[in-house]
């Protein structure tokens, strides 16, 4: 009874509007910000509370592989001679598995393009003719130890990076970026799409070679480690990691190209292309999370990736299975002329830099990109700091100088994800929904909870 004879002070948990009212009347009052987990078989929850020594333990062993990881770009090649499995008639694609009839209008457009640039088909009718017909196959990106942005795609005389784990000896393969706008990635495939990366192939491509292996080969982490402290989060805004990955190639292709002016077209078009290290962050990223696809007990996210349709995940205690759901459209500032009626849903596979900690996870470090959906320099820092609540631990190779130099948030954990209701939050470039046409935006985008649920479910059933 003296409840009401005493001064109230009141817990406020759930919607933070209800504390509005007891503001205005002078109630002491302290909010909680209290989400519910996600969809899961209540159960579910408390048979996993029972195995947390396990998936701690396992997810430590994972994380430290992690971190331990030495990225290095060693070589150029084309698709059908390193990437493992590669056939003539075989076309890698962003995300978990998709057949022709269920892609989406801007892998389509690049399914088109790539089998028009490998002579297959003369013009879209022949070419769509062709990838319809079974004499073509498909395959995720992830599937073959490489990453493609966007549409993803890689067909087999395409020139890619590849990309060593010097720790643990693994190689991934990444194709070059070819820049921004009507783009083969963003599902164009006119003819100045194809003259372009005919040129990628013919003159980019054995200047970067030549310069690579002079080189000795580049340290990528390390060029990561410096863009964060120059304002990249390096997924959407790659300036700074470009340009010093351009300082570091640079005097070897100087010192390598067979004559100054190819040696200068080379150089302008990566100077003039912000987004040229993408594909090398993505395939850093890659080559750093490989090693812990399968560690038993472990609860730690090894693939997030999206075709335009699905967004599907991979998780170190389920090895490599997939789970997916629906692939969300992103919160974007589009192009003159564009809207959200004109974006396709989310694609690509570089989402695995947020899945090792860069990209949306590190966005503190670069609040330029929070401007894409209107957002303030704040929101940048509450976005990452929100991900360090569902992951195992921090990636101080990696550091965010806002943050007072504190370690990118690293290693999903599946768990968490679940257990707190927070989606992994992810930055990314927006395709027109049908093929031809290209970019129109770039944006924001959390994923989606199907994929999360899922996968908990099944590592659940693995633990028990």
């Amino acid at each position: 009874m003296k409840l009401f004879s005493e001064e109230l002070k009141v817990i406020n948990i759930g919607l933070e509007s209800f504390r509005e009212t007891l503001k205005k009347n002078d109630v002491k009052s302290a909010h909680v910000k209290f989400r519910p987990p996600l969809h899961v078989k209540p159960q579910f929850l408390l048979k996993i509370r029972e195995m947390v020594s396990k998936t701690e333990k396992a997810n430590k062993k994972a994380l430290d592989i992690i971190m331990k990881a030495r990225p290095v770009l060693t070589d150029m090649d084309k698709a059908i001679n390193v990437i493992p499995g590669m056939k003539k008639n075989l076309i890698l694609h962003a995300g978990p598995p998709v057949v022709w009839d269920k892609m989406c209008g801007p892998m389509r457009g690049a399914v088109i393009g790539a089998l028009i640039l490998e002579g297959f088909a003369r013009n879209e009718k022949e070419a769509s003719g062709l990838a319809c017909s079974g004499k073509i196959e498909f395959a995720p990106c992830h599937e073959h130890n490489a990453v493609g942005p966007m549409a993803g795609i890689i067909s087999a005389s395409m020139p890619v990076f590849i990309v060593k784990n010097e720790t643990s000896g693994n190689f991934v393969y990444a194709t070059q970026n070819e820049g921004l706008g009507k783009v083969l990635r963003y599902g164009a495939f006119s003819g100045e799409v194809i003259e372009r990366l005919k040129w990628m192939e013919n003159v980019l491509y054995p200047v970067l070679r030549k310069a690579i292996e002079f080189s000795g080969g580049i340290d990528l982490k390390s060029i990561i480690a410096q863009a964060l402290h120059m304002g990249d989060e390096v997924h959407n805004r790659n300036r700074a990691a470009t340009s010093l990955f351009y300082r570091a190639v640079a005097p070897a292709i100087v010192r390598t190209a067979q004559d100054s002016g190819t040696a200068a077209s080379v150089l302008e078009f990566i100077n003039k292309n912000d987004h040229f290290f993408l594909n090398l962050s993505m395939a850093l990223s890659k080559a750093s999370l490989e090693p812990v696809g399968n560690i038993k007990n472990s609860s730690i996210v090894t693939v997030m990736a999206r075709n335009g349709t699905e967004f599907g995940i991979k998780v170190s205690g389920t090895g490599s299975k997939w789970f997916t759901g629906p692939a969300p459209v992103p919160d974007a500032l589009f192009f003159a002329g564009f809207s959200k009626e004109d974006a396709n849903p989310d694609i690509g596979d570089s989402a695995i830099t947020e899945t090792n900690g860069l990209g949306g996870f590190a966005i503190a470090s670069s609040p330029a990109i929070v401007q894409f959906v209107g957002g303030k320099a704040s929101d940048a820092l509450e976005y990452t700091l929100k991900m360090y609540e569902i992951t195992a631990g921090e990636n101080n190779a990696y550091q965010i100088p806002s943050l007072d130099f504190r370690g990118v948030p690293a290693g999903i954990d599946l768990i968490k994800v679940v257990e707190k209701g927070i989606l992994p939050f992810i930055d990314t470039g927006v395709a027109h929904k049908k093929p031809g046409i290209g970019q129109v935006g770039a944006g924001v985008v959390s994923a989606p909870s199907e994929p999360f649920v899922k996968a908990f479910e099944s590592l659940v059933k693995i633990l028990c």
